[in-house]
């Protein structure tokens, strides 16, 4: 079977995969009260479920599998498959450690985990994937004259690096498809990258990673009570597999591959790339924890300084904020790819990429924050063109929302009594008519309205507003209707 067409297959099944089992895991999630509830620095308003990265993940080992799979039966079993095996025996070691990281994600997502307890295990997974792989960041590709160099400053770097990756894509992860966003990107860039150098087992590691965080990202960005958000699970493995793929292309074993890569008559500064791809995360986050430790707090502590914040604080909808993080990204990435096939050395590539990243990810966030601060004129009027971003009210954004919901677990008794927030006792008549009339219908395929106004117990005469109103709620489905409109078969949307 043809390489490309192998992966194909394996980035269409970790799309599967995540689809088929996102609501189920959405549905334990919100049983078991898995969720991440609205505080001070948190932007959601309602407790939102936080196992999305074990959906994820679980699309991203299909979608491996997937690809080993293929890769036996296309070629049969003899030596060359054994051989070729052992490239996907290559990324063992990174999954067993994304693998720990989703555990220790999930526990810190659950009950909590202090930043101490989280640095040490990331530390420890970081050298379990140095010294299992073989591999560590130990050669610059000829930056500064700098080619390969010890173990003893490789295996430090590589740890410090790969820990502040972890950590900078756990801590852009606030608004809705940000952190599954930029990944994405991330991930098919370093797919192609690659796919040229003929590593095919990192290749469907990253193109898998990005199809498993497709149906994630949508279900993030357009649900309603199908939203979930992919928690520290989810952005730890992020951050591992990134500093996973630097490993690759900044080990000294990759130099040959590396200078074919760049081609004849280029550099190619390795250095530049990888600071370009992972941009936004890394130098939002540098400066984030910079300003914390001037103020004279921990690093690690929560506040609302990270240019997410800056751009929902002037008005910009989640959904474009996340487009124009991942926009200014790409800008870096397309500034040094300019710059390279220019045909400049190195340490310009670097260079002009540090400048491009320091202007686009830290002016950006200067600029907006100096104009709320001032609520200067620019602002008022900046704030007010971007109400158009909010497309919550439009309606191919309300259809396609109740597409995802579709199908998404909600116990409504509990959701309408929380809703309501009030003791039965302290409920007026329309209220309890309500928990009524979801109690009757709760567990039931599909009911009658005639048996609702006659078992539900609730008054007849409110029977027809109340389900008109849970039907524009998206509570419920009307099944079949009277000739002049009024419903007559009703459904939960269990």
């Amino acid at each position: 079977m043809n390489i490309y067409l192998q992966l194909a297959l394996s980035w269409l099944m970790s799309v599967y995969a995540v689809h088929w089992i996102f609501l189920k895991i959405l549905k334990v999630a919100k049983v078991k009260g898995l969720v991440d509830n609205p505080d001070a620095r948190k932007l959601q308003k309602t407790p939102v479920p936080v196992l999305g990265g074990i959906a994820v993940f679980f699309g991203l080992l299909f979608g491996i599998l997937t690809f080993a799979s293929t890769a036996i039966v296309s070629r049969g079993w003899d030596v060359d498959v054994l051989t070729q095996g052992s490239q996907l025996i290559g990324i063992g070691p990174v999954l067993m450690g994304a693998s720990i990281m989703l555990y220790v994600g999930a526990l810190d997502d659950i009950m909590g985990l202090t930043p101490r307890a989280r640095l040490v295990i990331e530390m420890l997974v970081m050298l379990g994937v140095i010294y299992g792989s073989g591999m560590c960041v130990d050669s610059f590709h000829g930056l500064w004259g700098v080619g390969k160099f010890s173990w003893w400053i490789g295996v430090p770097l590589t740890v410090f690096a790969g820990v502040g990756i972890i950590n900078a894509y756990n801590m852009v992860d606030g608004v809705n498809g940000l952190s599954s966003g930029l990944c994405m990107a991330c991930s098919v860039i370093f797919g192609v990258i690659f796919v040229k150098r003929g590593d095919v087992s990192n290749a469907a590691l990253a193109f898998c990673f990005a199809g498993a965080l497709v149906p994630f990202y949508v279900h993030n960005v357009f649900g309603s009570r199908s939203k979930m958000f992919i928690g520290d699970a989810g952005t730890m493995v992020m951050g591992l597999l990134v500093s996973w793929f630097i490993i690759r292309m900044l080990s000294s074993k990759n130099a040959e591959t590396v200078t074919a890569l760049a081609g004849e008559g280029r550099v190619l500064c390795v250095v530049a790339m990888m600071l370009a791809v992972a941009s936004v995360p890394v130098f939002d986050t540098l400066r984030v924890m910079t300003a914390r430790v001037m103020r004279g707090v921990s690093p690690f502590s929560a506040d609302k300084t990270h240019l997410h914040h800056a751009f929902i604080a002037s008005g910009v909808s989640h959904l474009i904020t996340g487009l124009s993080e991942l926009l200014l990204n790409l800008l870096v990435v397309a500034v040094w790819y300019a710059v390279y096939r220019a045909g400049c050395c190195q340490e310009c590539q670097l260079y002009v990429t540090i400048g491009a990243a320091v202007l686009l990810v830290w002016g950006t966030y200067v600029f907006l924050h100096y104009q709320q601060k001032h609520n200067t004129k620019a602002f008022r009027k900046f704030n007010e063109m971007s109400r158009v971003t909010h497309l919550g009210d439009k309606r191919w954004w309300k259809a396609l929302q109740m597409w995802l919901d579709k199908g998404a677990y909600e116990d409504y008794f509990i959701t309408y009594k929380e809703k309501l927030n009030k003791k039965p006792e302290d409920m007026n008549n329309k209220e309890k008519d309500q928990l009524a009339i979801v109690k009757y219908l709760t567990g039931k395929e599909s009911v009658n309205v005639e048996d609702i106004v006659k078992e539900s117990g609730a008054d007849p005469m409110r029977v027809y507003p109340i389900l008109f109103e849970m039907e524009q709620d998206h509570v419920l489905e009307v099944v079949k209707r009277e000739p002049l409109g009024a419903a007559r078969v009703v459904k939960l949307l269990l």
